[in-house]
């Protein structure tokens, strides 16, 4: 047991690494979506053969969060079930589909991972789609990012 709680606490202090330095979400009404993509070798090698997660320098790990506002502790919300799909465009037009696949943790850990083949200072823009039960229309959002892998 204390084995897979260390496993659990080193994937969501990796995942979080990229909202330490800049806070990485978008407000939709009481919902809010994090997101943040890091170099799949960043992730720490018993944590990813858990998680069945390639390392590698030429892979992109995407995780997608979905937080309910209006639920949970003051300031932190709780984290809603939700149809993520995601897909990037390179600069040079090409289109990778992500697929992302549901990780429950808890009613306090539900997230959303995908992995995204990339090369060195290869650029890519994100459309993420969130459908949440009850909303009528899917929640749209965009980022960029730039990759390093040298």
């Amino acid at each position: 047991m204390k084995p897979l709680l260390c496993k659990l606490l080193a994937l969501v202090l990796v995942m979080l690494a990229g909202d330490c330095l800049a806070q990485q979400s978008q407000e939709f009404g009481k919902y809010s979506v994090h997101y943040n993509v890091i170099n799949s070798n960043h992730i720490p090698a018993q944590v990813a053969q858990g998680y069945g997660i390639t390392r590698s320098p030429n892979r992109a790990l995407v995780n997608i969060t979905v937080m309910d506002n209006s639920q949970g502790e003051a300031g932190v919300g709780m984290p809603v079930r939700a149809a993520v799909t995601t897909s990037a465009i390179n600069l040079t037009g090409q289109r990778r589909d992500v697929e992302m696949r549901e990780i429950v943790e808890s009613e306090e850990a539900i997230y959303y991972i995908g992995l995204l083949p990339i090369h060195n200072m290869e650029t890519y823009n994100f459309t993420v789609k969130v459908k949440l039960e009850g909303e009528q229309k899917p929640f749209d959002l965009t980022f960029r990012q730039q990759f390093y892998t040298e």
